[in-house]
């Protein structure tokens, strides 16, 4: 397997290598041992180690690992819309479409001295793109991976177009759990959220937390910049922390449709949760000229540090 590396301090590493199908991934790894992955196809992070070398994204035993199709699991980029309507493929084509390595900034990787250490990413429309979806952007894409192992993605859409347009966007991130069961969401208790298992009707949530036993597909609306994921067997918090994403979807396939998905174990629902830092509910409107930024952090820690130590009111990434 080919690959080049840029190195700029003893630890830090940047690293770009082939993979099975000769598509370009990132490397990413931090002075402690931490490491990402992010391929150029559909600008996917499809892995995130912490320190120990544990997988902390989940991907599917039965994923098809082959363009176009994204990959089932990692974290996936929902791009012009979230969903399935009019002439876009289902949940847009950023996901499905190929990156380049942004030139501006310049390709060698960011680093703000303190081991983090960053790939910038850029998608541009295609002339079939267009056909589906006319409208002129840049969408650049910054992932980052900090001394702590925290794994960031910022997102900054540009109209450079002359005339506004609207879209919806989603973070869709396949957490790795022990056992669905077992795991509970906090910080989403009392919001309203569209059920897109009953035709997206509206509720509010009535649990002290969430947890599941059977199918979820939702949309929590308004939701605060910080989300707690506590998965009790393996005592590791997952903290989402966000901005410009007012928006948390909550799904798992449960056994049922688990059955139905060509890409996915019948019993893989067991060992992965999807909440995903999103906008859904009201689409932005980006005039000529605008851009729209987003912010997702990850970090995985002890849940011995959760959750009555979370700030839920500010945030800061």
């Amino acid at each position: 397997m080919g690959h080049s590396t840029t190195i700029w301090d003893q630890k830090s590493e940047f690293e770009v290598i082939k993979d099975w199908n000769n598509i370009d991934q990132v490397v990413l790894r931090s002075p402690r041992g931490a490491s990402a992955r992010v391929s150029l196809h559909g600008g996917q992070v499809i892995s995130w180690r912490n320190e120990r070398g544990e997988e902390l994204l989940f991907t599917s035993s039965k994923a098809i690992l082959k363009p176009p199709k994204a990959m089932r699991g990692g974290i996936s980029i929902y791009f012009p819309q979230f969903g399935n309507c009019g002439m876009l493929e289902q949940h847009g084509f950023a996901r499905n479409r190929m990156w380049s390595i942004d030139n501006e900034p310049p390709p060698t990787p960011s680093n703000d001295g303190n081991g983090k250490v960053s790939v910038d990413l850029l998608l541009k429309p295609s002339e079939d793109d267009l056909k589906c979806w006319p409208h002129c952007f840049e969408f650049r894409l910054r992932v980052s991976l900090a001394m702590d192992g925290n794994l960031t993605m910022v997102s900054r859409i540009r109209n450079i177009d002359a005339k506004p347009f609207s879209f919806s966007f989603a973070y869709h991130t396949y957490l790795s759990v022990s056992d669905i069961s077992e795991v509970r969401i906090e910080g989403l208790e009392t919001l309203d959220y569209l059920d897109n298992l009953c035709q997206r009707e509206r509720f509010t949530e009535q649990g002290d937390a969430i947890t599941f036993e059977s199918e979820v597909d939702r949309v929590y609306l308004g939701s605060p910049n910080i989300v707690a994921v506590l998965d009790h067997e393996k005592k590791r918090t997952f903290v989402i922390r966000k901005e410009g994403l007012p928006d948390v979807v909550v799904w798992n396939p449960w056994e049922r449709k688990s059955k139905t998905m060509v890409d996915f174990g019948d019993e893989e629902y067991k060992q992965t949760l999807c909440v995903d830092g999103a906008l859904i509910e009201r689409p932005v409107n980006l005039k000529p000229g605008e851009e729209w930024t987003a912010k997702l952090e990850l970090s995985a820690i002890p849940s011995t540090y959760c959750s009555d130590h979370l700030d839920h009111t500010g945030l800061s990434i």
